[in-house]
């Protein structure tokens, strides 16, 4: 009976050990850099948004909260939004990275990831860009789309990438 359910199992540990070991090392990143305010990475995010939001006409200043572990936006003189370690869809792409190497399939599977993780990136600046601008001049609509949408869509392009990974790269070959 547990040859039946092999496949599966075999699966769901390779997720499991790959999304705990990836967490651990993300976990050891983040405690690297504890005392110095917010990781270099969420730093990096950051001065992304503000170049895009001062392209687009919304001059954007970054300030340093290292006490905070934050770095605040500041905008048409306020702060609208703040960027914290959560902002920076890491735990959402180590679980994209898990799912997909569970289903290893060779050197397809570096590719993937790595042009889902760039799609992923590109979508969460956006995403930050997205939610200050709505803070800016649709505070009615700040805490819907900070809680909702646009989780929904970068969770939603998750979803998406793996579903085309299972449908035409994972099982491709199993069909029959």
């Amino acid at each position: 009976m547990l040859k039946d359910f092999k496949p599966v199992l075999s699966i769901l540990l390779r997720f499991i050990i790959i999304y705990m070991v990836l967490l651990l090392a993300y976990q050891f990143f983040l405690n690297s850099f504890q005392k110095e305010g917010l990781d270099p990475f969420s730093r990096m995010i950051a001065e992304q948004v503000r170049y895009i939001q001062n392209f687009m006409g919304f001059p954007t200043q970054l300030y340093n909260d290292i006490k905070g572990e934050q770095v605040y936006f500041y905008v048409r003189n306020e702060y609208p939004t703040r960027m914290v370690e959560g902002c920076n869809a890491v735990s959402v792409m180590i679980l994209f990275v898990a799912f997909v190497f569970a289903f290893y399939k060779g050197k397809k599977t570096f590719v993937f990831v790595i042009l889902g993780l760039i799609l992923l990136y590109i979508i969460n600046v956006l995403r930050i860009v997205g939610l200050n601008i709505v803070v800016l001049d649709y505070k009615a609509y700040s805490k819907t789309t900070h809680d909702y949408i646009f989780p929904a869509v970068i969770y939603g392009t998750v979803v998406v990438l793996w579903l085309v990974w299972i449908k035409f790269f994972a099982l491709k070959n199993e069909k029959s």
